[in-house]
């Protein structure tokens, strides 16, 4: 009866206009805020997918390394450790920032945009109690979600000015030349930007929940049409 009421066009293959999915019964158990963290993981994650092909690139010896034929198989292994919130072999049961951490560090001799990416993954999975989706049983933390954007803003920093013993880049990413390519800065400004809203609107939740009760009470009583006959 629920998906009978409401239709939502999916407009996935329209470029340059809103993207939607259709209604399933599951949204039932969603709040509005759930909903949007939801959504907002699944742009999160994709945003991700994209950094992690722009590296491999930008960086093919990377993926050699992961022991894969090609590129696109090797992107394949990542998105299934990222969905599966497996691990990566080579981070050695490191997760969330420690696995960050060895990501960036110049001593490190595997798959560095697998591990990079994975573990940024992991950093923003761990900061949403381990779920990508959200129903009303659900209570997220604004401040873990907020210190989740920081560590993505040192971990891009880091991508941008680390370097290894012989003094190049441990990967290349953003490159000003000739022509200026900030692709990478802006896919990670667009994760920043989702974590910090998330972070302010979790925040506001019990403030706007009373506004609302008393928007509602006093709404009821002077908000109604008068009689004009």
């Amino acid at each position: 009866m629920c998906t009978g009421c409401v239709s939502y066009q999916d407009t996935r293959a329209d470029h340059g206009k809103v993207r939607s999915t259709a209604m399933t019964t599951a949204d039932l158990a969603q709040t509005d805020i759930n909903r949007m963290a939801t959504l907002a993981m699944r742009a999160n994650l994709d945003s991700l997918y994209r950094l992690a092909d722009k590296l491999y690139k930008r960086n093919p010896r990377e993926w050699r390394k992961s022991g894969a034929a090609t590129q696109a198989q090797a992107m394949t292994q990542l998105r299934a450790a990222i969905e599966g919130q497996r691990g990566l072999a080579e981070l050695k049961a490191l997760r969330d920032v420690k696995a960050l951490s060895a990501s960036l560090d110049p001593a490190f001799t595997g798959d560095r945009v697998a591990a990079f990416v994975f573990s940024l993954s992991d950093t923003i999975i761990a900061a949403h109690d381990g779920a990508t989706v959200f129903y009303l049983s659900d209570g997220l933390d604004a401040q873990r979600i907020y210190n989740a954007a920081r560590n993505v803003e040192i971990a891009a920093w880091l991508l941008a000015s680390r370097r290894d013993a012989a003094g190049r880049p441990l990967l290349l990413a953003n490159e000003i030349a000739d022509v200026r390519n900030v692709s990478f800065e802006r896919e990670f400004g667009k994760i920043i930007g989702r974590l910090d809203l998330l972070a302010e609107m979790l925040d506001e939740k019990y403030r706007r929940a009373g506004i609302g009760y008393v928007q509602n009470l006093f709404g009821a009583q002077f908000l109604q049409f008068l009689p004009v006959r």
